[in-house]
């Protein structure tokens, strides 16, 4: 029968291998491990008669341990704590799924006929059912919905999430401008217009409509599509003009404005040019960083950029590639330093990939150009799209309980972007093309790993 060691004694026990085999910067990337028990380890050392189970501190994952020990010679066997299941006749409870049903024009969807378009959202392993299929490119939401419901914040709740984009529809405005049927208007927190100078930052492209859909559009509404943090509130900036363009000033000016009303996370799915210094907007986000604001930014696109480049290799802040519906890196996806993780940007994916998949993402925005109509358009794909999604993820995380709630700004900052890193999905690729891999939600919101 194993005994279970206390903390001092697991510190006495495993220093000699850990503090020789745990670099100073862990590896980002641990084998995935559902169903054990959390900060605990079954070892055995070389020569022992029976195996240990070891308490582990919280600064130290049950991955990294495992990885550690398993290095080292003396140790016979290090593995996680794992949790069986009585092997009944009865069918698993089914994962609940949200009611919302697709299309909002056009002949209704069946209830939960959101799953048909958003395979980002889908659980990536596990038995597929009638009513939530699998898919290879999903980053499991559910799982992540599931585990914020147990924390006693579903959907992010509490969380603020700045979208500094083209603005958002997210209010009427005359005979021009009408609110996202997939919007409501308490999900939102003021927010400000820096490029006409006003308190409306209403959008005029569709992007910032898109992107701030994925991050928290209404979810179990009975209308549309779902968002991934989708009772967090949503602060509009716009900071970029109707042709999708904006000032490094006013992008600045945008970053300290959601710092000083209150965000937890900014999403920035824009890119400067290559090669380009911006001192202002990286003023701003140290400023973002010092008072531990998560931030997040679209690394850029083949044939519209042509190197990864600020906000995304700004100080602290979180560089996102694009993925396709086959789990494969999307043929858009620029390579460099800056790209820290891939999250779902639909499109083609690179050449030899083993899918051929290319669903694009979608969400509720503009059909036409128009703001006043709205429909699930098929052309959004590419980096942008994949920023908010770690925005979203990000917003899950804080809202989840695995972060330190004493921890301060700097260290929540690098404790939620060391978490998300952490729990990612390796895709074989070189890290200046995927980063620590592709995000897994429910992973990152698992109070387990």
């Amino acid at each position: 029968m194993n005994r279970r060691l206390p903390i001092a004694a697991t510190v006495a026990l495993l220093a000699g291998f850990l503090l020789t085999t745990v670099p100073a910067s862990a590896a980002t990337g641990v084998t995935r491990a559902r169903g054990f028990a959390p900060h605990e380890l079954v070892v055995k050392i070389a020569g022992a008669r029976a195996p240990h189970t070891v308490r582990l501190p919280r600064r130290l994952s049950v991955g990294e341990a495992s990885a550690a020990l398993r290095r080292n010679p003396g140790v016979e066997y290090a593995a996680p704590n794992y949790i069986a299941t009585a092997s009944a006749t009865e069918d698993p409870p089914p994962r609940e799924i949200p009611n919302d049903p697709g299309p909002i024009t056009g002949p209704p969807g069946p209830p939960g006929g959101w799953v048909l378009k958003q395979w980002n959202l889908l659980p990536w392993e596990g038995l597929a059912t009638p009513l939530l299929p699998v898919s290879p490119g999903g980053i499991d939401a559910i799982g992540a919905w599931e585990h914020l419901a147990a924390a006693g914040r579903p959907g992010a709740e509490g969380i603020v999430v700045a979208v500094l984009d083209t603005g958002v529809a997210y209010r009427a405005k005359g005979a021009r401008f009408r609110r996202s049927p997939d919007f409501t208007s308490s999900q939102f927190v003021a927010g400000y217009d820096f490029v006409d100078d006003d308190p409306l930052p209403l959008d005029e492209n569709g992007h910032g409509t898109h992107v701030a859909g994925t991050i928290g559009e209404k979810t179990n509404n009975g209308i549309g599509l779902v968002g991934l943090a989708f009772r967090a509130k949503l602060m509009p900036v716009r900071v970029l003009d109707k042709q999708g363009r904006g000032r490094a000033d006013e992008i600045a000016k945008g970053i300290r404005f959601a710092v000083s009303h209150g965000a937890n996370v900014i999403n920035m799915s824009f890119n400067f040019g290559c090669g380009r210094q911006v001192p202002g907007v990286d003023e701003a986000l140290r400023q973002a960083y010092r008072h531990g604001v998560v931030t997040v930014a679209s690394v850029g696109n083949l044939g519209s950029e042509a190197c990864v480049a600020p906000p995304a290799t700004g100080p602290h802040t979180i560089g996102v590639g694009g993925s396709t519906e086959g789990g494969c890196l999307g043929n858009y996806s620029l390579a460099g330093e800056g790209v820290d993780l891939i999250a779902p940007g639909g499109g083609n994916p690179i050449a030899g990939c083993l899918s051929i998949s290319a669903g694009s993402i979608y969400q509720v925005t503009f059909s036409d150009g128009s703001p006043r109509h709205f429909s699930e358009p098929s052309s959004y794909v590419g980096t942008s799209m994949a920023a908010g999604h770690v925005a979203g993820v990000a917003a899950m995380v804080l809202a989840s309980g695995t972060i330190d709630p004493k921890a301060k700004s700097k260290g929540k900052v690098a404790a939620v972007t060391q978490r998300l890193r952490r729990t990612a999905r390796d895709m074989g690729l070189p890290t200046t093309r995927q980063g620590a891999g592709l995000i897994d939600a429910a992973l990152a919101t698992d109070p387990a790993s």
